[in-house]
């Protein structure tokens, strides 16, 4: 595929979303960042899929999004009608366009008489994984691009149990993912619809409580935390994503008393505005632009 290509047919686009048209009005005389907007299709792999927020083929935006969602869509009508009724849990996290993608997500696979659940604001990962066997979907995705910089944004793709799909049904995924030529000429359909149609839940504090309730069967030995709980200092950063509530509640409901949380950090922030790498992996994560 020729990059001029790709980039001609997305010009000629009559609906062509306008914050992506103008974008690409931005650039226009800058061929190097156009050749990297379309060089190539974004890379759909066992884990989904991430890269630069934008225009074009090989970012994410609101076309790329529908073509993953199709794909997966399709890989779930293959599993018959109980699969669909089952239907996908969505979350997303903070991101630039995450809840936007989420609903996009749902509208398209919506189309399909696919059910969604999607989360009413930001949820984490485990969480989502969760849900999935919680409300006994056959799916799951996050809207996310975990610890990459805030120009960044993806989807991940879980199965009925909750886990990121093995290697049989990640293939099975990307088959049909891949088969579809043009990401423009997804259809979705309207939220509202959806919604009316029952093919569109929106969930929340329901699930936290049993996602919560459910953490406490796994601690080992609360003689020792109720013990040690008024001797134990706990710091904890949510680096600006969607982990400050569920592990303060968690933490709280175990019975940890002396909990500090780095308030500069505490709220959700696209930008990461107090880190140089949203990744606590990294040493660059403790060290403050």
């Amino acid at each position: 595929m020729k990059w001029e290509n790709a980039y001609h047919r997305w010009l000629a686009h009559e609906n062509l979303d306008n914050t992506l048209k103008q974008q690409l009005d931005d650039v226009v005389n800058d061929s190097t960042q156009l050749e990297d907007m379309f060089y190539k299709n974004l890379t759909f792999g066992t884990g989904g899929m991430r890269g630069e927020l934008g225009p074009g083929t090989n970012r994410v935006n609101i076309y790329t999004i529908r073509k993953a969602m199709e794909g997966l869509a399709q890989y779930i009508a293959s599993h018959g009608n109980e699969a669909k009724h089952r239907g996908v849990v969505i979350a997303y996290d903070p991101r630039h366009n995450s809840q936007r993608f989420a609903y996009e997500a749902a509208a398209t696979i919506g189309k399909h008489g696919i059910k969604c659940f999607v989360f009413e604001s930001f949820r984490s990962t485990p969480e989502l994984s969760f849900a999935v066997r919680y409300l006994k979907a056959f799916s799951g995705i996050v809207i996310t691009a975990s610890h990459n910089p805030p120009e960044y944004n993806g989807y991940k793709v879980y199965n009925q149990e909750g886990s990121q799909l093995p290697p049989n049904e990640a293939n099975s995924v990307i088959n049909y993912v891949n088969s579809i030529d043009n990401e423009l000429a997804v259809e979705s359909t309207d939220v509202e619809k959806l919604k009316f149609a029952g093919l569109l839940t929106v969930i929340g504090d329901y699930v936290d409580q049993a996602y919560q309730d459910q953490l406490r069967t796994i601690m080992l030995r609360p003689d020792i935390i109720k013990e040690m709980s008024d001797r134990l200092t706990i710091v904890f950063t949510p680096l600006h994503g969607t982990a400050y509530q569920p592990v303060v509640k968690g933490l709280d409901h175990w019975g940890f008393e002396n909990v500090t949380v780095v308030k500069e950090q505490a709220q959700p922030n696209p930008d990461f505005s107090t880190v140089k790498m949203p990744n606590p992996e990294e040493h660059q994560a403790s060290n403050w632009p």
